[in-house]
């Protein structure tokens, strides 16, 4: 069997480079097709021994959308007004949350599962092996995205779900071992991005000795 054609190093950073986190869509839906391609995608990321610990919960349903965005709405006015925000604040931040969530043409609610993961007996290891796949799962996430970009849509990866676990979980009707992390949402880009990034030399540190 030949193997694949792969795409030269300048194509890809070009891919990588040129993906930027797109909030505004176009109202056409995301083909089922090409969604289940970039969650085929996102299956070929590594992950911590292997075990795959994502699951994705794909909404394309209007009305699903809508509840999601409003559940999520209400926990985020309930936080801010403990706060102490004013309620301009909180009116500007909720409105734009609900917009994000209830106009992307598709979600895909991105989340992990330890029931395939190592067990430890003490709270230290039993931590950095839940550590490891909230990696995996961001990891996985990332080749959603690359393969979104690839696809001419735009993405946005949202973490408002782990400030409101429960409320997601509930109003999807999760199983209870699925913990959301993050919300990512798809369409055909309505903007364009431009954005910087820090000096590298900023960023790393070389060790040569």
């Amino acid at each position: 069997m030949s193997s694949p054609e792969l795409p030269s190093p300048d194509q890809l950073l070009a891919l990588i480079r040129s993906r930027r986190s797109i909030r505004r869509y176009r109202p056409e839906p995301v083909p089922e097709k090409v969604m289940g391609e970039l969650l085929q995608a996102a299956t070929y990321a590594p992950s911590a021994h292997n075990r795959q610990p994502w699951r994705f919960v794909v909404i394309t349903s209007e009305a699903l959308k809508h509840r999601l965005a409003a559940a999520m709405g209400a926990r985020l006015r309930t936080d801010l007004q403990a706060d102490g925000v004013s309620p301009e604040r909180i009116a500007q931040d909720t409105v734009r949350s609900y917009q994000r969530i209830s106009t992307a043409p598709g979600l895909i609610v991105v989340c992990l599962t330890l029931t395939e993961m190592d067990s430890y007996p003490d709270t230290r290891r039993q931590h950095h092996e839940w550590t490891m796949a909230v990696q995996s799962v961001a990891m996985a996430g990332q080749n959603l995205l690359l393969a979104a970009h690839a696809h001419g849509l735009g993405g946005c990866w949202l973490c408002a779900p782990l400030f409101c676990p429960d409320i997601v979980r509930e109003t999807l009707a999760l199983p209870t071992d699925w913990q959301p992390q993050g919300l990512i949402t798809l369409g055909y880009p309505a903007e364009s991005k431009t954005k910087e990034r820090a000096p590298l030399e900023s960023r790393v540190l070389w060790l040569k000795e």
